[in-house]
């Protein structure tokens, strides 16, 4: 098949479709990339790239990147038309994309927007539009304090509607999402669940380099959490949680990553005096995340108290699972559930800080030979329900409908 992937965000910005695209290439189809230029998440253009035009060939997928506002600090203004810029730079160029696709498959993390190249091209040269739902619109925008307007609140749900029915078929990475589609206009013949899996590094740990960070990551009982350091993920109750538990001095917080609050995290850790307990250790490659994850003793996954994170399975509950090692949440809904029904850690609502560090606690004091057997709970759990290669041939089988 010949597939046109459209995605804001792509290689070598860090996200599932990079996988997704290498995957359905070796399969033996022909994919081609229209994305934006690299920014995320810092909000810059990486090394070599910027407002302008350019192609490239990655390992053997083409790809088309059109000019787009960069992030910069994400502020409202600068986040709208860092969207509108790829939605309008995108459309305009897919009308002169003459090359005939079988199928589109937008990757439809935030924003939503991002599907328009994949619907002009449809509507000129015929191409089949599959949305993958990543990120529920509107619900996702007010979550996350963008929008209080109640009238942009209707505009746009009135355009996701319209983006639905405009859409052949509508994917959704949790079941959870299923009656927000539903409410929206999707018919069940037009509606799919396809979850997300964990990327082929974090699946085997034979090869990884154990030696590599050691000497950078504090000793001790290491509680690790890995990805974006932002609002949804709840870190003023992570930072309450590691309070609770500074006097117990070998029980480190491993912070691998960067987001926008960093800075406050930073500030944090220095104002609570938890600089012997809690550590940023910075934003590294996700070819990298193997190799601090073998030094966890236990993973950390958050997400703040909306109604919209718990229709959401964060991407690295798939990495987590996968990987192996047994799990600390602090969130409610579909994630917790998943955590619950793989009996792979331990769980708190979300927002309840007192009861993660209750958890954190009882870790630290369990049998190595318990915490083991969570983790191969959930290694069991994910080679159940989010295998990669069953979840790919079901998205090839639905791109065939």
């Amino acid at each position: 098949m010949k597939i046109l992937i459209v995605t804001q965000y792509f290689w070598p910005e860090e996200f599932r479709i990079n996988d997704l695209a290498l995957d359905l290439l070796k399969r033996g189809h022909d994919v081609t990339v229209l994305t934006g230029n690299p920014n995320y998440p810092k909000g810059n253009f990486y090394k070599g790239y910027g407002f302008k035009f350019k192609t490239e060939n990655y390992k053997g997928i083409k790809i088309y990147r059109v000019p787009i506002i960069s992030r910069g600090n994400a502020s409202g203004l600068r986040l709208v038309l860092n969207y509108l810029s790829f939605a309008i730079n995108g459309s305009i160029f897919a009308m002169f994309l003459r090359k005939k696709f079988n199928v589109s498959l937008v990757f439809a993390i935030s924003p939503i927007t991002a599907v328009y190249p994949a619907l002009v091209h449809k509507f000129l040269f015929k191409s089949k539009v599959n949305l993958w739902v990543q990120d529920l619109w509107p619900e996702s925008v007010s979550a996350a304090g963008k929008m209080n307007s109640s009238f942009a609140t209707v505009c746009l749900k009135k355009m996701v509607k319209q983006i639905y029915k405009s859409s052949d078929k509508v994917l959704v990475q949790s079941e959870a999402f299923i009656p927000s589609v539903t409410d929206k206009g999707v018919s069940k013949n037009q509606l799919r669940y396809v979850p997300n899996w964990a990327e082929d590094l974090f699946n085997s740990q034979s090869n990884i380099l154990k030696s590599k960070y050691e000497s950078i990551i504090p000793a001790g009982f290491r509680v690790m959490f890995a990805g974006n350091i932002g609002e949804a993920q709840d870190f003023d109750s992570i930072i309450k949680a590691a309070e609770i538990t500074k006097d117990i001095l070998n029980i480190k917080w491993i912070i691998v990553g960067d987001g926008r609050k960093k800075s406050w995290a930073a500030e944090e850790i220095i104002r609570l005096e938890l600089q012997d307990t809690v550590f940023l250790m910075g934003r590294y490659p996700l070819e990298e995340m193997p190799s601090f994850f073998v030094h966890a003793d236990i993973m950390l996954l958050s997400l703040k108290d909306e109604a919209i994170f718990s229709m959401t399975i964060p991407s690295k509950v798939q990495s987590y699972l996968a990987f192996g090692k047994p799990i600390v949440g602090m969130l409610n809904g579909i994630g917790a559930e998943v955590l619950t029904k793989a009996e792979c850690g331990y769980v708190a609502n979300a927002g309840d800080y007192e009861m993660l560090a209750i958890n954190i606690v009882k870790a630290y004091n369990a049998k190595s030979e318990i915490l083991a057997q969570k983790g191969l709970n959930g290694k069991d759990y994910y080679n159940k329900n989010f295998s990669k290669e069953v979840i790919i041939d079901n998205l090839i089988n639905i791109f065939q409908e």
